[in-house]
């Protein structure tokens, strides 16, 4: 006969890790992680969260990373939401998200205001496209770092990557939008999944 262990016995996966000591702390340390994303936030989330704080792991990334992208919404203010709900509940989640719009929108109206003087100038322009290049480099970058928690996907590195792999040619090549292409490849791979670790 099977034991069943109390949910209130089974071990915290939280409870021996890194984490915020407290509300301010996660609010300061969103701050320091959207002052540092100016066109490539995706990569320094990754460096911030997991390399550093290692609040969370990179599997754990992997996967509230997809949940943060299906959501409506930009894709790490969503992330931001949750990871402070994980900690301190709904405080945690308005600490998180504060911290997330507060300082950057100041500098955006700023930054806007500066735009809308010198947007003619031809070093600004040349300035943007070459931030658009490094963004993108930043991006890739992450998605090469993160490659090797597909390791322990249900569906193996293989298969893993040629769903991502045909993802990235629909986007890039077809340009078919990205809201169709995550309907039906997610649609798919989550229920690929879901045959593998289903009882």
């Amino acid at each position: 006969m099977p034991v069943i262990v109390p949910e209130s016995a089974q071990p915290d996966p939280l409870a021996n890790r890194p984490a915020p000591r407290n509300v301010a702390d996660l609010f300061w340390s969103f701050t320091w992680l959207a002052l540092q994303g100016f066109g490539g936030v995706v990569a320094v989330v990754q460096r911030e969260l997991v390399e550093k704080r290692r609040w969370l792991t990179r599997e754990e990334f992997v996967e509230e990373w997809a949940v943060a992208q299906v959501m409506p919404g930009p894709n790490v203010v969503n992330l931001s939401i949750m990871i402070g709900d994980r900690y301190f509940g709904l405080r945690g989640a308005v600490a998180a998200l504060l911290g997330m719009l507060a300082l950057p929108l100041v500098l955006v109206l700023l930054a806007a205001l500066a735009y809308a003087h010198w947007a003619t100038h031809p070093a600004v322009a040349g300035a943007l496209r070459g931030m658009g290049a490094v963004a993108a480099g930043m991006i890739g970058g992450m998605g090469l770092k993160l490659m090797p928690a597909l390791r322990q996907h249900p569906l193996g590195p293989v298969f893993s990557g040629l769903i991502a792999l045909t993802a990235f040619v629909l986007v890039a090549w077809w340009r078919i939008p990205l809201p169709w292409v995550l309907l039906v490849l997610g649609l798919v791979a989550c229920g690929l999944t879901w045959r593998k670790v289903a009882p």
